[in-house]
């Protein structure tokens, strides 16, 4: 226990965040006059600002339209709603990503059919899709975990031979680029977080989806106002109370010119991490390339409290991104009795995360460096 409050600040000052929203990376004044900008106007729900950030982020994904929710886990459950998944349809998901797919297969009354994962980059392992093709799928939610994007043409592939709609969850993959193409113009529908601590981070809640499906994207803009056709008069069952406010637009708005630059920042952070931790003990994931956005640095080891604990001593913030499979949340796991998935289970039971953000210092860097690099375990 600290017992001098001087001593416990300094402590804290020293601490490396494994995140930290203060650091606005020199986008602040513009931020100021962006919210000064909403407070002006006196509109705050589906505006201009809005109307702007879905064609600017439209345009960013390469696709034909975006619009604008609430929040990323609405986001899923619209796109899920579109789609006209229904109660009983069988949607197949990986379990090692945060439960988010999940509740929305489950908020619409479908069944998730759970996906084991490929062992060196944790996400959708194509061949366990191809083996749950006999359980007639309704649609497949593809998530890209870390800032990294799942192997999306052999997924689409086959998914396109069984006429499997395919929803991939961007949340952590801002900006992610595979075979010259963006997360979010793959699949049938995309949807994003705009969570704070994402890539690309509003200043609260704030999703969005994005589709070229004329017909999609129609139906969506009535869903998340209540199936309105026009206002007061429902057309479209299923509607719900899903808006991004005009806030959130407005600092996305002037965040997004800057999301490709903050990219390469992170990816710079990985490569220094993938060159000096060398520890025999700590499995690093694959490198990061041109195509990947480093959401977050995952480190495995079988020794992951004993590692935790250490880098807590060295003034290090870790986090585990995500430490139990969907189908073994105290939730939901009377329903999935007899589900185990190896790989799944492995990397959640190993996996720590460890800072990896825009605006970290290089001492920081190297700080995070040698607190792994000097873990002795015992």
């Amino acid at each position: 226990m600290i017992e001098d409050p001087q001593m416990e600040y300094k402590v804290s000052m020293t601490r490396i965040p494994i995140n930290d929203l203060t650091r606005n990376l020199g986008v602040d004044s513009d931020l100021v006059e962006a919210l000064n900008r909403v407070i002006e106007s006196g509109w705050f729900i589906l505006g201009p600002e809005s109307v702007a950030f879905e064609n600017e982020f439209a345009r960013f994904c390469g696709v034909r339209h975006c619009i604008g929710v609430a929040n990323g886990t609405n986001a899923l459950e619209l796109a899920l709603k579109a789609l006209d998944v229904k109660q009983g349809d069988r949607v197949a998901t990986v379990a090692n990503a945060g439960m988010y797919s999940t509740i929305a297969i489950l908020s619409v009354g479908a069944i998730p059919v759970f996906l084991d994962i490929d062992q060196a980059t944790m996400l959708m392992e194509p061949k366990a899709l191809y083996r749950t093709t006999q359980d007639n799928l309704t649609a497949v939610i593809v998530t890209h975990l870390f800032g990294r994007m799942a192997d999306m043409p052999s997924i689409l592939d086959h998914t396109q031979k069984y006429g499997i709609h395919v929803i991939e969850d961007c949340a952590q993959a801002h900006g992610a680029i595979l075979e010259s193409k963006r997360a979010g113009a793959w699949g049938k529908i995309g949807c994003f977080s705009f969570y704070p601590t994402k890539n690309l981070g509003a200043f609260g809640d704030a999703g969005a989806i994005t589709t070229n499906d004329d017909h999609l994207a129609e139906k969506i803009k009535r869903l998340r106002q209540y199936g309105w056709g026009d206002k007061y008069h429902s057309l479209v069952a299923g509607g719900m109370n899903s808006r991004m406010d005009e806030i959130q637009a407005a600092i996305l708005r002037i965040k997004l010119p800057h999301l490709d630059e903050w990219n390469r920042a992170r990816r710079e952070i990985a490569d220094a991490y993938q060159s000096g931790i060398n520890h025999p003990l700590v499995n690093k994931p694959l490198p990061s390339n041109e195509s990947d956005v480093c959401h977050l640095f995952i480190i495995r080891t079988n020794f992951r409290s004993e590692l935790q604990a250490h880098l807590e001593a060295c003034g290090i913030t870790t986090d585990v991104h995500y430490p139990i499979p969907d189908y073994k949340q105290p939730s939901i796991a009377e329903g999935f009795p007899h589900i185990s998935l190896m790989n799944t289970e492995e990397a959640c039971s190993q996996i720590i995360t460890i800072p990896c953000f825009p605006g970290m210092e290089p001492e920081e860097i190297s700080s995070v460096i040698n607190a792994v690099e000097s873990w002795r375990p015992g």
